[in-house]
C-alpha cells in the first residue's frame, strides 16, 4: 500500500512541540507518520506517543513505518474526541499535541476514495470508510438551499447558488454516481470566464469533503478539549490549510489567553475568565519558500502554537 506524504511544515512542528524525550505525545493526525516519526526518533523508551486517524489504511501505514518503536498506541478514532480517548488510555495529561488538518496526499491520490475532482470514482469522500454519510448522499439527498450553504461557507464559492440549482436539476433526471459526473455539472454552472481561475470543481468538492467529514463545526472545542488535556508547559501544535479551520484555531488560542469580555462599566470580572494558555507565535508560521515549490501542499499551510500555562 503506497501512502506517499511529505509532512508539511515538519521541522516547525517538532520546534513547536518543544518535546521532552520522557513526555508523551499525541499525534491527532497521524497519515502515514511522517511528523510521529521524527516525534518517535526523540523520544526515550519512558517517553510515549499515541497516534490517532479516522482512516484504517493510514493506521496500517503508520504501524509499519513506526514497527521499530515499542513505545507507541495506535488508536482508530477522531481527535474530536481527544479528551474521551485520553480516559480511555489512562492517561491523563499530555506534554504535547500535533493536528495536521485537512486531507492526505493519499486520500485524494486514491481513486476508489472519491476525494479528487481529477480522477473519475464513486463520489466517497470518507476520512473513516466505516461511517455512512458519503459524498454521494450529500449531493444527492441534501436540499438545493443546504447545498449552497456548504458551498458557500466551506468552499467560500461565488457560484454556489448556481451550482446547487444545477445538482438538483440533475439529480431529477438521474442520480449523480461519480467525481466526473459532478465535475461535469459544475462546469456547465461555472460561467466560462471564471473557468481559468482554477479548477471549476476545487472549491465545491472542498466543501462536500468538509461537510462529509465534519471538519470544522467540531474544531473550536476539539482546540479546548486539547488545551485541557495537556500538562502545564505543554505545546498544541495546529497546522490549518483554509480560512474556517484557521479562524476555528485561532479563536479558541485567543479565548485560552482569558481576556476579560464584561461590560466595561462594571465594577468587577463576572465573565469569569481565566488564561490557560499563552501563544507562542503572534503571526502563523508559514512554509519557507523552498518547501512551497518542493510541497505543493504546504502553500496555504499556517502553523499556530499554544503553550499550557
Amino acid at each position: 500500500m503506497e501512502f506517499n506524504h511529505k509532512p508539511v511544515l515538519l521541522e516547525e512542528c517538532i520546534q513547536g512541540l518543544n518535546i521532552d524525550p520522557n513526555g508523551i505525545y499525541v499525534d491527532g493526525t497521524l497519515g502515514g507518520a511522517g511528523h510521529s516519526l521524527e516525534i518517535a526518533k526523540r523520544l526515550s523508551p519512558n517517553g510515549m506517543l499515541i497516534g490517532i486517524d479516522r482512516d484504517i489504511d493510514a493506521l496500517e501505514v503508520a504501524k509499519q513505518r513506526l514497527k521499530q518503536y515499542t513505545n507507541v498506541k495506535y488508536v482508530h478514532g477522531n481527535h474530536d474526541d481527544i479528551k474521551e480517548i485520553l480516559e480511555n488510555l489512562k492517561i491523563d495529561k499530555v506534554n504535547g499535541i500535533l493536528l495536521d488538518l485537512g486531507v492526505s496526499s493519499y486520500q485524494i491520490d486514491t481513486e476508489e476514495r472519491g476525494f479528487s475532482y481529477m480522477l473519475d470514482s464513486e463520489l466517497d469522500m470518507r476520512m473513516d470508510q466505516s461511517q455512512e454519510l458519503t459524498a454521494k448522499e450529500v449531493v444527492n439527498t441534501y436540499k438545493e438551499e443546504e447545498l449552497s450553504k456548504i458551498f458557500y461557507e466551506y468552499g467560500e464559492e461565488k457560484f454556489a447558488k448556481q451550482i446547487a440549482k444545477s445538482i438538483v436539476e440533475q439529480r431529477r433526471k438521474y442520480p449523480i454516481e461519480t467525481t466526473q459526473e459532478l465535475v461535469n455539472i459544475i462546469k456547465q454552472a461555472v460561467p466560462y470566464y471564471d473557468k481559468f481561475a482554477g479548477h471549476p470543481a476545487k472549491r465545491t468538492f472542498q466543501a462536500i469533503r468538509i461537510e462529509v467529514n465534519n471538519e470544522i463545526e467540531p474544531l473550536y472545542n476539539t482546540v479546548k478539549n486539547a488545551i485541557e488535556s495537556l500538562k502545564q508547559g505543554g505545546r498544541l501544535c495546529i497546522i490549518t490549510f483554509h480560512s474556517l479551520e484557521d479562524r476555528a484555531v485561532k479563536k479558541a488560542y485567543n479565548d485560552a489567553l482569558g481576556k476579560c469580555i464584561c461590560p466595561k462599566d462594571l465594577p468587577y470580572c463576572v465573565c469569569g475568565a481565566k488564561q490557560v494558555g499563552k501563544i507562542i507565535n503572534k503571526k502563523p508560521i508559514e512554509a519557507t519558500k523552498e518547501e512551497k515549490e518542493e510541497n505543493p501542499r504546504s502553500k496555504s499551510a499556517k502553523l499556530r502554537i499554544l503553550e499550557k500555562v
